[in-house]
């Protein structure tokens, strides 16, 4: 369980701090999305500019099974990357947007 609450806090302080990246004078508001009981995390953009609904979902991860899987990465810095620097190994990583025969090649975990 220990190990659980780590990755749990490592997936939302890498989404907190790719957040306030953001540009504080855009239009578009960022919203973090967090749901310790399901595990899910997100980062989602969404607002008007220049007339125009802008909405969408930059980040999208998911703890189960005891890893962190990545559902999607919209992020040019790669979080995978950044989880790897906290102390995540690449063994408890699932890069999820790629198709599972292609994970064998990632140096991640497959699933």
């Amino acid at each position: 369980m220990e190990k659980l609450e780590q990755y749990r806090s490592y997936v939302q302080q890498v989404l907190t701090e790719y957040a306030q990246i953001w540009s504080p004078k855009s239009e578009i508001d960022r919203q973090l999305i967090f749901d310790p009981k399901g595990d899910h995390y997100q980062l989602v953009y969404v607002g008007w500019k220049n007339r125009w609904r802008q909405y969408g979902c930059v980040v999208h991860i998911d703890i189960k099974d005891e890893k962190i899987w990545i559902q999607h990465d919209g992020t040019e810095v790669g979080l995978a990357d950044e989880l790897v620097k906290l102390g995540v190994p690449k063994s408890d990583i699932v890069l999820g947007f790629h198709e599972p025969f292609m994970r064998q090649y990632t140096g991640f975990a497959v699933g």
